[in-house]
């Protein structure tokens, strides 16, 4: 079976700093993209960050120069560090894998940024 999981989620005061990590078990994690998406009440899942297997990395302006997304293929481990954290930011964040059609998703983790 294929598990996702995320971690590192919690509470921060604004400009502050978490650091989320993906782990997957179960697949060939070096050839599968990986995707953080952020999600609040009432609103769409939106995309946040994506790092390809061959490293290439995209981001949604609004947290250009603020998150950082990378990958540990020997750790089947993806992070997103997210510094200046804004209030804005608050939302739960999913790690979406993602290989051809076949796609995993986590369940989630709250990150909670007060002014």
């Amino acid at each position: 079976d294929v598990q996702v999981e995320e971690a590192g989620g919690g509470s921060v005061q604004a400009g502050g700093s978490l650091r989320l990590s993906c782990v997957a078990s179960g697949v060939t994690f070096n050839r599968y993209g990986i995707t953080w998406f952020r999600q609040t009440p009432g609103k769409e899942r939106e995309f946040v960050a994506s790092i390809y297997a061959s490293g290439t990395t995209y981001y949604h302006d609004s947290v250009k120069g603020r998150f950082t997304i990378g990958r540990e293929n020997a750790k089947n481990k993806a992070y997103l560090q997210m510094d200046n954290l804004k209030p804005e930011d608050t939302a739960v964040y999913y790690c979406n894998i993602r290989l051809s059609s076949d796609q995993f998703w986590g369940r989630g983790t709250q990150v909670t940024v007060s002014r």
